[in-house]
């Protein structure tokens, strides 16, 4: 049988008129930008992730770009994070004009290492003032982004120590973990900022694009809400800034949606459950290795195999969803080129390009459909009938 990587209309279904009425009550109200629906929902949201303020903005792109600025990084300066992620988290950095320094990943999590960080910032930085400086290329160093990949939290412990003790603060991209949490606390409210994305294929999607930066920071979120209309208030222009709002039909829909995302993150959770018993009798399959002190949100499932390649040929014959996420770390783009990283700089996040897959975990599959994808799995490694 077919089994799609994933079926948003799914999880529409049962909440299906509640979003056609959001739709007719926005179309009646005609106001369709800001507004007190966005107001509401950006309440609501930064209640669910335990900070003050919440600014939705247009997308998880954006989110990335106005914290970092609203941070305080600037033109020309280094911003750290990991090398293995979605191109949005460093073409960001790079949009605002600083310069994306990568550290390699945790091979078991395949979040950024503290350790590795740690590494970079003995051998290459230094202190002066109340700030850190690349001592080779003598930028200033303003920001630090670690990546919350396929729904799990980077350690915070370690990197908040690193943060403190080298006084750079700590962006967070959440924008694959909204609802994951680190030692009980949630994704977005650890760091200076958090980043989220309403990409339409994340847990908590709209109907279109969208994203929020959450914050315990009054003023930093003060000025992310004036960056995303162009620095400014009415006329009068602080910052260059940008168009980015999140629009109040989306926020309309996303407040929805949020009313039954733990019941989403549940049916995921319980899939992933049944993952890790069913391919643990696949010695080749290594499943998500989550920390302890986390609790993921399991916005992908991936395992890493040998002969990937041919395991995406065989799923794919058998009209099974799978995907690479992700198959060029950011080091070997050819747009970060000029950054003089070789293939071989960061060996943990080369490695799992070649070696991930992600398969399906949507909280609406149906067992027959998870033992459809365990079978073809097991039956290409030999474990059991393909």
């Amino acid at each position: 049988m077919p089994v799609p990587l994933l079926d948003i209309s799914r999880q529409h279904e049962p909440v299906r008129e509640e979003l056609i009425e959001a739709f007719r009550e926005a179309l009646a109200s005609s106001r369709f930008i800001k507004g007190p629906v966005l107001e509401s929902f950006e309440k609501d949201f930064a209640a669910y992730c335990g900070t003050r303020r919440a600014v939705g903005c247009a997308s998880g792109t954006d989110a990335l770009g106005l914290a970092l600025q609203a941070t305080g990084v600037e033109r020309g300066d280094e911003v750290i994070t990991s090398p293995f992620t979605f191109f949005a988290t460093a073409g960001a950095i790079a949009r605002i004009g600083a310069k994306p320094v990568f550290v390699d990943i945790d091979e078991a999590t395949f979040n950024i290492s503290p350790r590795a960080m740690e590494e970079w910032l003995e051998d290459s930085a230094d202190m002066e003032g109340a700030g850190a400086f690349n001592k080779v290329s003598g930028r200033r160093i303003t920001a630090m982004v670690p990546v919350h990949l396929f729904g799990q939290m980077c350690n915070m412990d370690e990197l908040k120590k690193l943060s403190r003790g080298w006084q750079i603060p700590v962006v967070e991209d959440a924008c694959q973990a909204v609802g994951a949490t680190w030692k009980g606390e949630k994704a977005g409210s650890v760091g200076r900022a958090g980043c989220f994305s309403f990409f339409p294929s994340k847990n908590l999607g709209a109907l279109g694009d969208g994203g929020a930066v959450t914050t315990n920071d009054e003023e930093l979120a003060d000025r992310v809400a004036s960056l995303r209309e162009h620095g400014g208030q009415g006329y009068v222009h602080r910052d260059v800034g940008t168009n980015s709002r999140l629009d109040a039909i989306q926020a309309a829909f996303l407040r929805i949606k949020l009313a039954h995302l733990e019941g989403w993150h549940e049916g995921r959770r319980r899939n992933a459950e049944y993952y890790y018993k069913a391919l643990s009798a696949v010695p080749e399959v290594r499943t998500p290795m989550i920390e302890p002190e986390a609790e993921s949100v399991y916005n992908q499932f991936t395992i890493s195999v040998p002969r990937r390649d041919e395991l995406l040929e065989h799923l794919r014959s058998k009209q099974i969803g799978c995907a690479v996420y992700y198959p060029i770390p950011l080091h070997m783009q050819q747009c970060f080129r000029h950054l003089g990283y070789t293939e071989e700089s960061f060996p943990a996040s080369l490695k799992a390009s070649g070696e991930v897959v992600s398969i399906p975990v949507f909280g609406e599959l149906t067992e027959a459909e998870l033992d459809e994808v365990v079978s073809a799995i097991a039956g290409f490694y030999g474990a059991g009938k393909a």
